[in-house]
């Protein structure tokens, strides 16, 4: 056994236990608000691959197996008419919860697994691209090609995720504009439609790349902090609840209903950033 893997064993035990301890607590937050309705409000889903790997990802935890994304999909589609919603902060307005679907990355998944799925079922969704990754004969992310298919579908959004996926707090001012403006531009070119959206990658938001972000010209931004929206929320701070390939149909159902949103208490507030 070598080092990283003695190391990388170990984390994931760590990871494991701190996930254990993570259902126990969200259990009791379900069993308290067992008789009361769902969180109003607007709750924007996270999600990255659907059946394919996750480069980095060696604890396997942001890729879910299209199966399990099926059933995703299909208790979505019970709900009630126009609660699925596209990722319009329109939504932010109005009594009981929306939910949005979005994907970050831009893996080739997203077109040739995700969107069968979700378009069959008339569910709209956002796919947050890495324009950095979008390249001729790429193997995991969309081509320039199959970006612009999945642009001209149905209830399909595209905003950007950067160039190349890099923490955003962590640039100096030129290289944060780099990476806010050059991937907008990019994204545009291939799909000519504008880009008015940007998820940050790793969810790395302050108040200065949230304001270089408004420059650049994006009318909304989303992070990973857990939490659902309200008509008072910034709309280049918008939160998402993560996705993991990890979670069981109960821990989904939890997660919609709001039951994991305590764990925002261990996040870092980007508006207080």
């Amino acid at each position: 056994m070598t080092r990283t893997e003695s190391f990388s064993r170990a984390d994931g035990y760590k990871v494991n236990w701190r996930r254990y301890v993570a259902r126990a607590i969200s259990e009791v937050f379900a069993l308290s608000r067992i008789r009361s309705a769902d969180r109003s409000g607007f709750r924007i889903l996270m999600y990255h691959s659907v059946g394919s790997e996750v480069p980095g990802d060696w604890l396997e935890i942001f890729g879910i197996t299209s199966d399990l994304f099926s059933q995703h999909a299909e208790l979505l589609a019970r709900y009630p008419t126009g609660r699925v919603t596209p990722l319009d902060m329109a939504h932010l307005e109005g009594n009981g919860q929306r939910i949005a679907i979005t994907f970050d990355d831009g893996y080739k998944d997203n077109l040739r697994i995700a969107a069968p799925i979700l378009l069959e079922r008339g569910l709209p969704f956002t796919v947050f691209v890495t324009s950095g990754f979008v390249r001729p004969n790429e193997r995991l992310f969309m081509t320039p090609g199959e970006l612009r298919e999945l642009s001209e579908l149905p209830n399909v959004s595209i905003g950007s995720h950067g160039v190349s996926h890099v923490a955003l707090t962590k640039c100096d001012d030129r290289a944060l504009w780099q990476e806010l403006a050059s991937s907008k531009r990019f994204l545009e070119d291939i799909i000519g439609k504008k880009i008015t959206s940007v998820a940050y990658p790793y969810g790395a938001v302050d108040r200065r790349v949230r304001d270089m972000a408004q420059k650049a010209g994006y009318e909304s931004g989303f992070c990973s902090y857990e939490a659902i929206n309200n008509p008072s929320q910034d709309p280049l701070l918008m939160s998402r609840t993560c996705i993991l390939g990890l979670d069981s149909i109960r821990v989904f159902k939890q997660k919609l209903h709001g039951d994991w949103d305590w764990y925002r208490w261990r996040q870092r507030n980007p508006a207080r950033s």
